[in-house]
């Protein structure tokens, strides 16, 4: 039997007995420092949520409210038992299944506190008191907690005009912007470790955005939690690179600047972001390993690390292995006939 499928040019394939059952597109930006594209897949400008990969940027808006200093972690933990009648995120089943399933057993209804962005919402809560400003209302677009992280996101978008806002799943102003946005995001960052440990008059912003970078590669656990793939990358580069998911699959990482990012003909550190098109986080997981492999950022041994996410396979329920995840993609260079708007005719 011929079988014709009309695909786009980059994707992921998942297979039951060799025979295609899921197709997925992959878009993949990635930058320097200015935002310059320089390898991509897919549409390396497509409009993206940016969700919980949003996270670094919100972290440094409350960072400069003052908050963080003021109240120190000890008290920012204590206003997450005090203050669960001010969250605005709402509840939602465990992530971790074994969790979820003593939930179930015993009867227990999650609220706000054991939402998975509910630190977010402690520490917004924290820099709206910092600021003087009503607590209650932290969440809102006009608020000016909220006012402090447009500031931030347009400081770091390659156009602030560029960017568009929209209502993220736990209650929270959600950026949306180009793809490549996020890569540069994500490079700023890493640039910003870099320069700190270079030299000791960097900027309060700078140094900003190095508190950021070090806390999460230095705590992986707190950032996605036991064998959560924030985790286990960060975990497996060691300082090298942070990352970040955003729901419905997009991907922020931030490569230091090293002999990996030099050989890419990189100046300074690295940003990359992807996205899947049908917000399978299966399918991300697996891509952002391809992505490194591709790129060749760390070790043989540091990627082979990830070689359980990266080559997918699929088990039915008596484990037996029924199908695999090919990857139909190159991350190619961007060529110098960038058009910014559509992302595709500089695609070589």
């Amino acid at each position: 039997m011929t079988r014709t499928t009309l695909l786009d040019r980059d994707y992921v394939v998942t297979d039951r007995g060799g025979i295609i059952e899921n197709t997925h597109g992959v878009h993949i930006a990635v930058t320097d420092i200015e935002g310059n594209i320089l390898f991509s897949a897919g549409n390396p400008s497509r409009v993206t949520h940016s969700r919980s990969a949003a996270k670094p940027a919100q972290a440094v808006a409350v960072i400069e409210t003052g908050a963080v200093d003021k109240f120190g972690f000890d008290e920012i933990d204590l206003a997450l038992t005090s203050g669960e009648d001010d969250l605005r995120c709402g509840g939602h089943p465990a992530v971790s299944e074994e969790v979820n399933r003593e939930w179930i057993r015993t009867g227990f209804v999650p609220t706000g506190i054991c939402n998975n962005c509910s630190g977010k919402h402690v520490a917004m809560m924290a820099g709206a008191e910092a600021l003087g400003a009503d607590v209650k209302d932290y969440h809102l677009p006009s608020h000016p907690m909220q006012l402090e992280v447009k500031r931030v996101v347009g400081d770091l978008a390659h156009d602030p005009k560029q960017v568009e806002w929209g209502v993220d799943g736990c209650n929270l102003p959600a950026p949306a912007y180009p793809l490549f946005y996020l890569a540069q995001k994500y490079a700023t960052f890493a640039d910003a470790a870099d320069a700190v440990e270079a030299s000791s008059s960097t900027s309060q912003r700078t140094r900003n955005f190095a508190r950021v970078f070090n806390t999460m590669t230095k705590h992986p656990e707190q950032v996605g939690g036991t064998g959560r793939f924030c985790t286990v990358l960060m975990q497996t580069y060691r300082g090298q690179l942070f990352g970040k998911v955003g729901a419905d699959a997009s991907y922020g990482i931030g490569v230091r600047e090293s002999e990996d990012t030099r050989r890419l003909g990189v100046k300074g550190a690295l940003g990359v972001a992807a996205k899947i098109e049908d917000g399978n986080l299966e399918i991300l997981y697996a891509v952002i390993p391809e992505i490194l492999e591709q790129l060749g950022i760390g070790t043989p041994e540091q990627r082979g690390r990830l070689d359980g996410i990266h080559h997918l396979q699929r088990r039915n329920t008596m484990n037996e292995v029924t199908g695999h995840v090919r990857f139909n993609f190159k991350v190619r260079p961007f060529g110098d006939r960038v058009d910014k708007t559509t992302g595709y005719l500089g695609r070589q």
